[in-house]
């Protein structure tokens, strides 16, 4: 496991798929995913299958509260690319239906950060996110991400266009952030 202040990071067990169907199926958390449909049963199984159990390209965690173990939510880090060293970093916190907190998700983000770093050798971390999701803007501003980009338009969603924005956090970056 890896852990943060208040929060542990370790592999979603088979166990976990239920709630975080549950979570990630959430009407409210769906508008913030690129893939937007409601998921079933099947596909979560074939999700953790494929992606958390088969894709060298993919390191998902089920974060944890540490103390009671009490599943918060889901976060990792995938489309790994391991020639350029970067890869998308995901994230949300489904108990208590929080989605992004000042509690929680900042710790779980600096434990990924680190292990994204520190272990896998990465030099960049990114993420995509649409305009409307302030949470998670305030959260990447809160931990040293970059506004890289924006494509304009280009997710449709509760009646009209919003933009996609692009996120990054260099290595180098982080380090002196923390510094």
């Amino acid at each position: 496991m890896l852990k943060g202040d208040i929060v542990g990071l370790r592999a979603i067990e088979r166990n976990d798929l239920d709630q975080l169907l549950a979570w990630r199926n959430r009407p409210g958390y769906r508008r913030y995913f690129r893939e937007h449909r409601e998921l079933n049963r099947d596909q979560q199984q074939r999700w953790y299958e494929a992606v958390v159990n088969g894709d060298p390209a993919t390191r998902m965690f089920s974060v944890v509260e540490l103390g009671n173990d009490r599943l918060l939510g889901a976060c990792g880090l995938c489309y790994i690319n391991w020639v350029d060293r970067n890869a998308d970093f995901s994230l949300y916190i489904g108990a208590d239906n929080l989605y992004i907190d000042d509690k929680f998700a900042p710790d779980a983000a600096q434990v990924l950060i680190r292990y994204g770093f520190d272990e896998l050798n990465l030099h960049r971390l990114w993420s995509e996110i649409y305009d409307f999701d302030h949470s998670k803007r305030g959260l990447f501003d809160r931990l040293g991400f970059c506004l890289d980009g924006r494509h304009r338009q280009t997710h449709w969603s509760e009646g009209g266009w919003h933009d996609s924005l692009f996120y990054g956090l260099l290595n180098d970056g982080m380090r002196a952030v923390n510094e």
